[in-house]
């Protein structure tokens, strides 16, 4: 496998064709039931909208750097305005066709104690005419992607789906579809489709024996004129199945706590995969690994770059090899990482030779919060502090050693010019939630510190490991 197409992934232009939704959430205590009825009674303290559906597929493949448009029906409602803020937020080229008879869908859950109390649903099914929308929207942004990922959800937006499978065709575009309907026959010309196990089984299926699986698969896909197959399989992983081919991939996350949109995150992350460049097996591989971290969080989640080199790396131990955000990517994942709610912790250094000291130190950091950023001091800058005879490791290397540590999330290099020497102008940047410095300092001395204080952020000093040091390493390397 070649890591080093985990480079290319803003490479891969997608465009997510299908069913839009607006997920809410209503969360709040219940200590007691309502004399009206017999049903709980909830308080409720705090309010959730997520993108749903095709919507979830768009922002799986945004969060994995893909550039992705997003195309899909919404009524003219505060809902469908919502969304599209949402879209906005999550960097999605947003393409949807406001519908003026019909409501945008949206389901809305109440939350209580991590229980789902009700779940409230507001949709109508759209018919051939609103679909028939989609389609001439389609024909005239198809030019501007590579591929295109249809995401079924039976709400009608797809009632037209084989002609527009045959214009992405005719453009010289890879189609990949999350099917819904068990007559595959809709899906003709599609190169790859991505039923779970239930919807196989409805298409006609056979799950008997591995040997019944894989030709009934075969079957299918022949009869219905589509490429391959990828089965998913909940704990037994997944298939990714073709005439001639048939390749297994065991599954990756045994404790379960959620699947809600894990067959969003497979095709997300299968399509983007592919637009790096990564051959089928590979990128299969890689979607597997995916799956296996977003059914460990709760909800319709997503999975960062970093997350998935980390499993990846523990997936390939043997061949030592790490992905490194690009540093003009950081800023973006920091901004997602924000925007689901989780601390954001910084510190910045030098890091020239790493040593136990600097582990300890940064674990210390990153335990204040959820993601660590640290800024590097770049090369000039360090000359500059350090003197001519350093940095010792160039700023490539460093970063390469910082972001291989679990404690680190993100690198970001600083110090283009004098004045910047400081990371002060990185932190007003990121706005981080905790600045964390190590050493002799006060608050008031730590550059950037007022900025966070003035926006509600904590400010910590934290002690250096005794006897550690890069000018001690080097000392005792030269003596």
């Amino acid at each position: 496998m070649d890591l080093g197409l985990f480079k290319n992934l803003s490479n891969a232009r997608i465009l997510v064709v299908g069913d839009v939704m607006l997920d809410r959430y209503w969360h709040g205590d219940s200590g007691r039931i309502s004399p009206e009825a017999p049903v709980p009674i909830v308080k409720v303290s705090k309010f959730e909208d997520k993108a749903g559906g095709a919507a979830n597929v768009a922002k799986n493949i945004a969060r994995l750097d893909g550039k992705v448009g997003l195309l899909g029906l919404i009524g003219e409602d505060e809902s469908g305005q919502i969304l599209e803020n949402i879209l906005a937020d999550e960097r999605i080229d947003s393409q949807l066709v406001s519908v003026c008879d019909l409501p945008t869908i949206s389901k809305m859950r109440v939350i209580s104690r991590h229980q789902q109390v009700v779940r409230l649903d507001l949709e109508e099914t759209f018919t051939d005419q609103h679909s028939q929308l989609l389609l001439n929207r389609l024909e005239l942004v198809l030019e501007q992607y590579d591929f295109v990922v249809f995401s079924d959800y039976a709400k009608g937006s797809l009632s037209l789906i084989q002609p527009m499978i045959q214009v992405a065709k005719a453009a010289g575009k890879i189609v990949l579809i999350d099917p819904k309907s068990p007559d595959l026959n809709l899906y003709r010309g599609a190169d790859y489709i991505t039923p779970n196990l239930n919807e196989f089984k409805l298409a006609g299926g056979k799950t008997d024996s591995e040997q019944s699986l894989t030709d009934s698969a075969r079957v299918l896909i022949k009869g219905a004129g589509v490429a391959a197959m990828l089965l998913t399989r909940s704990e037994q992983g997944m298939s990714l199945i073709s005439a001639d081919e048939k390749h297994d991939f065991a599954a990756q996350q045994l404790e379960v706590s959620d699947v809600t949109g894990a067959g969003d995150t497979v095709i997300a992350t299968l399509a983007v995969m592919l637009g790096a460049g990564m051959q089928p097996k590979d990128a299969v591989e890689i979607a597997n690994l995916a799956a296996g971290i977003a059914v460990s969080k709760l909800g319709a989640a997503t999975v960062s770059p970093e997350e998935l080199s980390r499993k990846l790396g523990q997936y390939l131990q043997k061949t030592g090899e790490h992905y490194q955000t690009p540093f003009d990517d950081v800023l973006k994942h920091i901004e997602f990482a924000k925007q689901n709610g989780e601390t954001i912790v910084f510190t910045n250094g030098c890091f020239d030779i790493l040593h136990a000291g600097h582990v300890r130190y940064l674990a210390q950091a990153k335990a204040r919060g959820d993601r660590l950023v640290v800024g590097l001091n770049n090369d000039e800058s360090i000359t500059r502090l350090k003197g001519p005879e350093r940095p010792i490791n160039p700023l490539d290397e460093r970063a390469m050693v910082l972001s291989a540590l679990a404690s680190v999330d993100w690198v970001i290099p600083f110090g283009a010019v004098e004045e910047n020497d400081t990371p002060a102008k990185l932190i007003e940047l990121i706005s981080p939630d905790i600045l964390v410095k190590g050493g002799d300092y006060t608050v008031e001395q730590i550059a950037g510190a007022e900025h966070v204080l003035r926006h509600g952020g904590k400010v910590e000093v934290l002690e250096f490991l005794n006897g550690c040091s890069t000018s001690k390493v080097i000392s005792k390397i030269k003596a």
